[in-house]
């Protein structure tokens, strides 16, 4: 396995979000396919789970459903778990389905609770080549991987809220 600290920083792209949660919480929407489906992604784009296996060795098939250009448009995804450390971290090998997707990069996400009950939740992409990073920047990764944070922070706040409703506070 690839370490941090062996990647080549120009293949690299990081985004970094604090989250209000304690890291158990933002941990277990990563690990409940349901609410992986319902957080993830970039805005106005809905996913569509084909087979959701969340474990070590196990995968997440989806696809991004989304209109552009006023047409609809699908842009399957493939998440192969190759580590999960509970509440620590989670590293998958991400792409397309294809067996031979030259695309592919690896993704570690880590889960470092404050002192204050909050969560940072760190996202690393390490791709293939410098190139490739540059065009999946190009093409808006930074502001889609922040979009995607930002899902993820308005739905622990709603389940936040329903857990506090629910438990008749």
């Amino acid at each position: 396995m690839i370490t941090h600290e062996a990647w080549s920083r120009d293949r690299e792209l990081v985004v970094v979000r604090v989250l209000s949660h304690p890291r158990h919480r933002v941990f277990a929407a990563w690990m409940d396919p349901d609410a992986l489906a319902a957080w993830y992604g970039p805005n106005n784009l809905a996913i569509e789970t084909h087979e959701a296996d969340l474990r070590e060795g196990g995968h997440w098939r989806f696809d991004m459903v989304g209109t552009f250009e006023g047409r609809q448009q699908r842009f399957p995804n493939l998440m192969r778990f190759i580590e999960i450390v509970p509440n620590e971290r989670i590293v998958v090998d991400y792409g397309t389905p294809a067996p031979d997707d030259p695309d592919r990069f690896r993704m570690t996400v880590t889960f470092d609770e404050q002192a204050d009950g909050k969560t940072v939740l760190t996202l690393w992409q390490f791709h293939p080549s410098r190139e490739r990073r540059d065009a999946v920047i190009s093409f808006g990764a930074v502001e889609y991987g922040l979009q995607t944070l930002d899902s993820l922070a308005e739905w622990l706040r709603r389940e936040a809220e329903r857990s506090h409703e629910d438990s008749g506070s």
